[in-house]
């Protein structure tokens, strides 16, 4: 399930297209001033930004400069009323990926936020197969759902995929799960290995007896 965040100050606009999102599998965060949508993008990791300009505190293209000053690539669009140029070419310079004026279709807008986030994890994605690496949101996804994944099996299957095909010896699944003041176990990289292997039932992953795992794509 992708999450937005969605700034909208206007109340009613704001809860008919919650709605919307909602129905169509989206988790939304709904705030209504620039000042909190910042704070929340610190505190939590979002899919996508979907922003009015017009709001208090800090106005949608001057929030989305920030984030990106601050390195945030999280794919952005605006929902706006201007037909002004000027304004447009400002969203643009400030990172947006898309735009979508006042009023609206619901199918349409649709259509482009699941077409910015396609684009977004294309640009972002290393695959194996059906399986995708989404670097950077730290996250792995099987047929374009993402796993839910412990922190140790997702560097696991990073470690798998990052050597697909080859055989990743175990003392180099315990350099990268555990530090050097940390004991593992070929137990415990068993127990991850069966989990993961449960997750992925087209892409399976062989056990070279004394030696270590390979993922077969």
């Amino acid at each position: 399930m992708s999450k937005i965040l969605f700034l909208e100050d206007d109340l009613l606009f704001g809860e008919s297209l919650i709605d919307l999102l909602e129905e169509s599998n989206f988790e939304v965060l709904h705030l209504r001033n620039g000042q909190d949508a910042l704070d929340a993008s610190f505190e939590q990791r979002f899919d996508l930004y979907l922003l009015d300009i017009n709001v208090p505190l800090i106005d949608g293209v001057t929030l989305l400069k920030e984030l990106r000053e601050a390195d945030d690539k999280t794919p952005a669009i605006f929902l706006t009323s201007h037909k002004d140029k000027e304004m447009l070419r400002n969203g643009f310079e400030s990172g947006a990926d898309d735009y979508i004026s006042k009023p609206f279709d619901n199918d349409e807008l649709l259509l482009r936020i699941n077409a910015v986030l396609k684009r977004s994890l294309c640009s972002s994605a290393k695959c194996v197969k059906l399986l995708c690496h989404d670097e950077l949101h730290k996250r792995i996804l099987y047929d374009e759902v993402e796993l839910d994944l412990s922190k140790k099996e997702y560097q696991l299957l990073v470690l798998l995929m990052n050597h697909a095909d080859n055989i990743v010896p175990k003392e180099l699944i315990n350099d990268e799960l555990w530090s050097a003041s940390q004991m593992g176990s070929d137990g415990a990289i068993r127990v991850y290995i069966n989990r993961i292997k449960q997750m992925l039932p087209q892409m399976p992953i062989e056990n070279i007896r004394g030696i270590g795992y390979r993922l077969v794509s």
